[in-house]
């Protein structure tokens, strides 16, 4: 799965810290998504889709 959290993270001049405070997970977990690594559960993308007032479609696309 593609992803542009960190571009929007980037956007809204917010840490990768700052992120995983808001949403209730470590920064890892956020590295971990940036990097394409880790998948977040439907749950934890409605959060960061929430936190960047934006659709979870516009965070992430299916290869």
């Amino acid at each position: 799965m593609i992803n542009r959290l960190k571009e929007l993270r980037a956007r809204h001049d917010m840490t990768q810290e700052e992120l995983a405070e808001k949403v209730g997970v470590s920064r890892q977990t956020i590295v971990a998504i940036e990097k394409q690594k880790y998948d977040p559960s439907l749950s934890l993308a409605f959060k960061l889709a929430k936190c960047f007032g934006a659709r979870i479609e516009d965070i992430f696309e299916e290869e």
